[in-house]
């Protein structure tokens, strides 16, 4: 399950980023890959600590709502609901255009591709609202899919020997170049492809003898992630070549298709991509519909009352739902704007979230510190080894952030931050008007 949920489809369309930033050193993208695995490793085993020892719903923000205050999981259920759940969604939701357009030969503007993606997003909220079921089973087809790409070029690129194509007419090339501390900017694409390790801390309870498997497994789990991930990115490096990925970015895996599988490669590796990135966008919005309805039970949005009528018959919230359609309708629009206008260098505004995620993470590996101080966690490498690296690998995520864009990403940083205290204010208001 760990494997499952870590391996998402960001590797997909961050590789390029990840070398990009790297100057198109392959060691420098080894080395971002493993410090993306020591954040998880590290990250992951320290919030078991905390999952093992709460009853609390709702993942991260029961963590909160255990360990620090109602208050602060308000203000990180604001932050997920208004920023996090919806930026990554209509981020991928974009990338599914992206590749749509490449599969069918439409144009590339950015407006086909925001068209496409809103479709893609409109139908799978939708769908999973309307037919839980389905949208659970497309969830399962395309964790099995988005594993066959992976694999089969990390595979192929091992014995790959023939020469690496010419870049195609019409566009620039790029070539490698010394880019300084300015690596570290791939820290920020990097934590995108590693994302959503965090879930998997939510089934500790269900775990047998879960403080002696969940760590054992949130160390094997992500080091397999880490295994194809680099096999992935070493083989598209292998088949194609650094300046290949750097000059045509996300389009490379449609040379990598031809080479592998011929003349209908393109269209073959385009297709298992396409389904393996809208495999993302479902479990995005599977989760996101009923992060209002869950926020709202908690008594922690305005609306509460409303949000939390459930419809018998799709055992849903509808009001729930709609929000956060609404919302990312709106995330939409401004990714666009950032997106147009290049505000943000190359990256987009899913990454600053993720950021932001980390440090409140952060604040989450302390406690654990204070669990051990006051002889709550007995282990030592639980209670101050792990909860350190986590901590530290936090604030290297938060450093390459700002590499990223060192312009914008702390003002949307500043912006998340704005957010939480709103949520935090929000909730001490309901409290004392109790």
């Amino acid at each position: 399950m760990i494997v499952g949920i870590c391996v998402g489809s960001g590797i997909f369309f961050k590789a390029d980023d990840i070398l990009t930033y790297t100057g198109g050193n392959v060691f420098l993208g080894i080395i971002v890959f493993l410090i993306g695995a020591f954040c998880v490793i590290f990250g992951s085993i320290t919030l078991t600590e905390l999952a093992s020892r709460t009853s609390k719903t709702g993942g991260v923000v029961g963590y909160f709502e255990e360990f620090i205050s109602s208050s602060a999981a308000s203000a990180f259920g604001w932050f997920q609901l208004w920023i996090y759940f919806p930026t990554i969604t209509v981020v991928v939701a974009w990338v599914a255009g992206i590749y749509t357009t490449m599969l069918f030969g439409l144009s590339t503007t950015l407006e086909m591709q925001i068209g496409i993606g809103l479709v893609y997003l409109t139908f799978l909220f939708s769908l999973n609202y309307l037919s839980l079921k389905t949208g659970g089973r497309f969830q399962n087809l395309t964790t099995l899919i988005k594993m066959v790409p992976l694999i089969g070029i990390g595979v192929v690129g091992l014995f790959w020997s023939s020469p690496t194509p010419e870049i195609p007419s019409g566009i620039a090339a790029i070539g490698t170049s010394s880019v300084g501390l300015g690596w570290l900017a791939a820290l920020a694409p990097m934590a995108f492809s590693f994302e959503g390790w965090v879930i998997s801390t939510t089934i500790t309870p269900e775990v047998k003898n879960a403080k002696r498997n969940m760590p054992i497994a949130l160390t094997i789990g992500p080091l397999i992630v880490l295994a194809v991930y680099l096999a992935y990115f070493l083989g598209t490096v292998a088949i194609v070549g650094e300046e290949y990925i750097l000059s045509t970015g996300d389009a490379a895996i449609n040379q990598i298709g031809t080479a592998i599988l011929g003349a209908n490669g393109e269209s073959i590796m385009l297709t298992f991509v396409l389904i393996a990135v809208l495999g993302v966008v479902n479990g995005l919005t599977l989760g996101f519909i009923r992060l209002p309805q869950a926020l709202a039970m908690k008594n922690m949005i305005p609306m509460s009352d409303k949000i939390a009528e459930i419809d018998p018959k799709s055992e849903l919230s509808p009001s729930s739902a709609t929000a956060a359609y609404m919302i990312s309708l709106v995330w939409m629009l401004l990714h666009y704007l950032t997106q147009k206008t290049g505000l943000l260098s190359g990256g987009d505004v899913s990454e600053i979230a993720i950021v932001f995620s980390y440090l409140a993470y952060a604040v989450l590996y302390l406690k654990v510190i204070q669990l051990k101080r006051e002889g709550i966690v007995q282990s030592i490498f639980l209670g101050y080894i792990a909860p350190v690296f986590g901590t530290i690998g936090a604030m290297v995520i938060l450093i390459g952030g700002i590499f990223s864009n060192p312009t914008f990403v702390p003002f949307f940083l500043i912006f998340s931050l704005l957010i939480c205290i709103a949520g935090y204010f929000y909730y001490q208001k309901k409290v004392v008007e109790v």
